[in-house]
């Protein structure tokens, strides 16, 4: 079957992800493989496997990782710490996960104040910030859409696929509607297939984090 352009146009969105904590070397540049084969945005990574992963794929495909994950509760000093050793062993998209404690405690001033501090660690890569949204109301979501405009990350992120929730439609269209223009959404968690890649691009996701996708993709072309 020849790959039509809605279909290019989702695979060009989707971080390929792998972050069982299982994940084998040879898992994860099957991961690459896929990733660079399909035109993937990027291949996203548990941090262990990024210099690796960056060598291997030569500048074909972004590396991006995961931060403070998938808990959020580490400290804000332990976040750049890994964030500036993600970056320079590789990575070029960090995604961290916010201390959602804090947001139950209304210290929405630390979470921005740390969500900056993780951004200055990128040294000018590009930040994702994993709010959990299955863990929030839509108070908290809406607070957290004004606190990542704030923040100077590039993203918006919905969920870590461990928090037993993944996106939401009424999540990305919630985002949509309350982030600043300059703030990109990305979708994570739950996206099974092609039809729900669709929908959460019409609603306003520039990036979708599955391995599903590809999964589908590649199912269609048997």
């Amino acid at each position: 079957m020849h790959m039509n352009d809605t279909v290019k146009d989702i695979l060009r969105r989707v971080d390929h992800t792998l972050l069982s904590q299982g994940a084998t070397w040879e898992e994860i540049r099957a991961i690459c493989d896929d990733g660079m084969k399909y035109g993937c945005a990027s291949v996203c990574i548990p941090a262990s496997y990024v210099r690796r992963a960056a060598e291997y794929v030569d500048g074909k495909i972004a590396i991006c990782t995961v931060i403070g994950f998938p808990n959020g509760y580490s400290t804000t000093a332990t976040k750049c710490f890994e964030t500036e050793d993600a970056v320079k062993n590789g990575a070029s998209e960090i995604d961290m996960v916010i201390n959602i404690g804090w947001v139950k405690d209304r210290l929405y001033d630390k979470v921005l104040e740390e969500i900056k501090a993780v951004k200055a660690a990128c040294g000018g890569k590009l930040l994702k910030v994993i709010i959990e949204t299955c863990l929030l109301t839509d108070e908290e979501k809406k607070e957290m859409c004004r606190v990542v405009s704030d923040s100077g990350a590039e993203y918006i992120k919905t969920s870590t696929g461990f928090g037993g929730g993944g996106a939401t439609r009424e999540d990305v269209a919630l985002f949509k509607a309350n982030v600043a223009p300059h703030v990109k959404i990305k979708a994570a968690g739950g996206i099974a297939n092609l039809q729900d890649a669709e929908d959460f691009v019409a609603l306003g996701a520039d990036r979708l984090g599955t391995s599903r996708i590809v999964k589908a993709v590649k199912a269609m072309e048997k």
